[in-house]
């Protein structure tokens, strides 16, 4: 009767682990075109892209605004499992992004320059990928 317990308590561990490994999260994937919202940004900045590519292992960044084609190359660009840091040279103001991967279609974040600090909501621009 002791056996029968123990192997089946056994077999109930060596079960569990098999399917918790099978389950765990994927990290996010964060290269891609990113559609950006921030309502309580200067007028003008409240909303665009980000683009976010891998080339050579390296990561590089971009923003560009809404009514704009021009794209202002991020510098620093940093992902450590699932946050992603910049900074970017906004009218000469240097404005540090930190964004939080919250699954392969959704980023939060922040942007803080000089005058504060401006939550961000992120949505995959292309959610196939």
């Amino acid at each position: 009767m002791k056996i029968r317990i123990l192997a089946l308590l056994i077999i109930s561990l060596f079960t569990f682990a098999a399917v918790s490994g099978q389950t765990s999260d994927k990290k996010a994937n964060p290269v891609g075109k990113w559609k950006f919202e921030a309502p309580y940004a200067p007028e003008g900045y409240t909303s665009g892209t980000i683009d976010i590519n891998l080339a050579d292992n390296k990561y590089s960044t971009s923003i560009s605004f809404a009514g704009s084609d021009y794209k202002i190359p991020g510098d620093k660009t940093k992902i450590e499992n699932d946050t992603i840091s910049f900074t970017v040279l906004v009218e000469g103001t240097e404005v540090a992004i930190s964004l939080k991967a919250e699954d392969n279609s959704k980023m939060t974040g922040k942007a803080v320059y000089t005058e504060g600090e401006i939550p961000l909501t992120l949505t995959r621009d292309n959610p196939k990928n």
